[in-house]
């Protein structure tokens, strides 16, 4: 790092680089590469099981089984670490620390929601409790976030909001206001993944946000509340229009991907998309993160009613000269 930067707090750069992010605009996807894909139209969306999720019940851990360390997650906030199972199968478990907010069940559950409408997601599950085996014995250790490494997809690192070959699109801007709706405070690039998908034929890109925990509480830049039902009450969603954008309560990072770009189409195709989804299907996504039902019951009631009001602001005309400041 420069010395100019050198003598710089830290904080201060981390407040100062969301500012300079490069321009949001699409990128070209070579012609001879693979395909690109973002989102595939979910025409079974009403059929689709939002417990198991799209990889299935015969890719999730056993909770039975024991589970031998391989390595200790050494980044991040929350504590985790790397399991290898009987089958030989390696996981990536993350974890709630003692005064940390616990992400793993809401990341399983936004994961169950983009996957079912249409947006690609990597095998993730979640267990309560599991046994761990290492050098000093086996012992039951809190539960989290297990993300299967699956030999389909092979990680090829970040991917850029701003700079991708979806800036524009309908599915890239309704993915955004999925994201808003859900109040993911931790929209960065690097909880981008782009993975090579190499089935039996065949080979894809696909553009992947994946480490979604920090959502269903506040948005902020510093200490946002993550999981807390109280909290994702109080957060409004949408403010206004202006200038024919819809202006979101969102004060987490890189505003710019949402400030004066989402038009009220794009709102309205997203809560459509999600307004597909049956009861049933909500209760098994919170389900499919161990939730208890009645806390579930308050988070989807609140996202009932954001689905509500987006879907009115492109067909009443009072929201077209709305204003909010």
């Amino acid at each position: 790092m420069p010395r100019l930067f050198s003598l710089v707090p830290p904080m201060v750069i981390a407040m100062y680089l969301p500012f300079c992010a490069a321009a949001v605009r699409p990128t070209a996807h070579p012609p001879d590469a693979p395909p690109a894909i973002l989102w595939t139209e979910p025409t079974d969306l009403e059929r689709r099981d939002l417990f198991n999720g799209p990889w299935g019940a015969d890719r999730a851990p056993d909770p039975g089984a024991r589970y031998r360390l391989v390595q200790h997650k050494h980044s991040g906030v929350n504590p985790g670490m790397t399991v290898r199972d009987p089958l030989g199968r390696e996981w990536s478990v993350k974890q709630a620390g003692a005064e940390i907010p616990d992400e793993a069940p809401v990341e399983v559950v936004l994961s169950r929601v983009l996957s079912a409408v249409g947006y690609l997601q990597p095998p993730v599950y979640y267990l309560p409790s599991f046994f761990l085996e290492d050098d000093w014995g086996t012992r039951v250790e809190p539960g989290g976030r297990f993300r299967l490494k699956d030999k389909t997809l092979k990680d090829r690192g970040d991917w850029l909001w701003q700079q991708n070959p979806f800036v524009g699109t309908t599915p890239y801007d309704g993915l955004l206001v999925i994201l808003m709706m859900f109040n993911s405070t931790d929209i960065k690039n690097g909880n981008n993944t782009l993975y090579e998908y190499r089935p039996a034929e065949g080979k894809q890109f696909w553009y992947v946000v994946r480490d979604l925990g920090g959502s269903l509480g506040t948005t902020g830049r510093f200490a946002p509340l993550k999981n807390d039902a109280d909290a994702f009450e109080r957060h409004p969603f949408i403010t206004g229009i202006r200038n024919g954008f819809v202006q979101f309560h969102y004060r987490g990072w890189h505003q710019e991907l949402v400030r004066d770009r989402i038009s009220p189409e794009d709102v309205a195709w997203a809560c459509d998309l999600l307004g597909r989804l049956s009861d049933r299907q909500w209760q098994d996504a919170f389900r499919a993160g161990g939730y208890d039902p009645d806390v579930a019951g308050r988070f989807i009631r609140v996202l009932r009613g954001k689905l509500a009001m987006g879907r009115r602001l492109d067909r009443t005309p009072e929201w077209r000269t709305y204003e909010a400041y």
